[in-house]
């Protein structure tokens, strides 16, 4: 019987190999940012400052939980917790409350990145349970530094305070990076 060569063995095992290889990476990030997202709600006479402004639904919630009502914003994003910090991305979007048993807001927006550090979009969908301490979203797509970015957004609730200013930790991990 012929004796086969190390090169033909491991052209056998190469395709195992590769399946190995492409499983861990997939259990990893390929990209980790931690962000803050500020919201600073229209309450009538803050227009210099406010960033998100209610434009739809009934000014007297249906229930205790705003069910029904629509905002709109245009959010600061920093790299810490500090409001006024310099944003390194804006979040441009709506959410909207879609409980009345429970605060429960479903987000759609997309992060626009324009600092050195990095250029493009990141798209984010999902349901905010806000009960919950943290909260996972998807990110279905991006652009530039983030082409066809796949991943999840875990939020966590970092600062509340009632209608009027709300800050949240944004835990990215992107597993799919081109």
């Amino acid at each position: 019987m012929a004796k086969k060569s190390p090169l033909f063995s491991f052209l056998l095992l190469l395709p195992f190999l590769l399946t190995l290889t492409q499983a861990t990476s997939k259990d990893q990030p390929c990209k980790h940012i931690v962000l803050y997202y500020h919201d600073i709600l229209f309450n009538g006479t803050n227009v210099a400052n406010a960033t998100s402004a209610q434009v739809a639904g009934t000014n007297a919630p249906l229930g205790d939980f705003f069910f029904g009502k629509l905002i709109v914003f245009n959010d600061p994003i920093t790299a810490d917790h500090h409001l006024f910090s310099p944003p390194i991305a804006m979040a441009q979007g709506f959410y909207f409350y879609n409980m009345k048993t429970n605060y429960n807001a479903w987000f759609a927006f997309t992060l626009v990145f324009n600092s050195t550090e990095y250029k493009g979009t990141i798209n984010i969908m999902g349901a905010d349970l806000m009960a919950m301490e943290t909260r996972d979203l998807s990110v279905v797509g991006g652009t530039g530094d983030f082409f066809m970015a796949r991943g999840v957004v875990t939020l966590r609730t970092d600062t509340f305070q009632g209608s009027a200013y709300f800050r949240l930790q944004m835990d990215i991990k992107l597993y799919e990076c081109y």
